[in-house]
């Protein structure tokens, strides 16, 4: 997956529809917000639409969960229940993929970032938005990790079993077909 393409305007209009059947079918997600506003949000930062497209397109069903009244920043985090199906099987970073001899995967977290226009979730981005679901039950996704973790060759993800969330570590270079990540967008 790269930023290269982009999408149509009937794509476009498509994921607009399919975020305001999410944004109905879930108000506990974005009390004190109105669509008309998200809506006027979306269509006035065109360049937004994009990284939107490709939360929506990977799988990870974006939803509205935050708003700053003061700045008019819409808060979006992928929603769905599981790990995006299309982000998944990646290690955390290009050196963690690097470091594979054998059998390295196609894909690191923090590219695909940097190629989405995206913020990867970090822990307590995670715990908050636990708190909306639960999600990862079936699934893992990896964290933002902490540069002192990561230099000792670690990374951390996090999931959610038996009713609560955990958050553990892993080498930063492997990599599972059940954990991807689930990424943030500030429109």
């Amino acid at each position: 997956m790269h930023r290269s393409s982009s999408p149509t305007n009937t794509q476009i209009q498509q994921m607009i529809e399919n975020l305001r059947v999410r944004f109905v079918a879930h108000t506990e997600r974005h009390q004190n917000i109105s669509w008309d506003t998200v809506l006027r949000r979306l269509q006035s930062r065109s360049s937004a639409l994009h990284s939107f497209w490709y939360m929506e397109s990977t799988g990870g069903e974006p939803d509205v969960v935050g708003y700053d009244h003061d700045t008019g920043t819409i808060v979006f985090m992928d929603c769905a229940s599981e790990t995006p199906i299309g982000r998944r099987s990646a290690c955390y970073d290009r050196k963690a993929q690097e470091s594979r001899k054998q059998n390295a995967p196609e894909h690191n977290v923090m590219d695909l970032v940097t190629d989405m226009g995206v913020t990867l979730l970090d822990e307590e981005q995670y715990r908050e938005l636990q708190k909306l679901g639960p999600f990862d039950t079936k699934t893992s996704s990896w964290l933002l990790t902490p540069s002192e973790i990561r230099e000792k060759g670690g990374a951390l993800f996090g999931d959610h079993r038996y009713g609560r969330t955990f958050i553990y570590h892993n080498g930063a270079q492997s990599w599972y077909s059940s954990r991807g990540f689930r990424a943030m967008l500030l429109v």
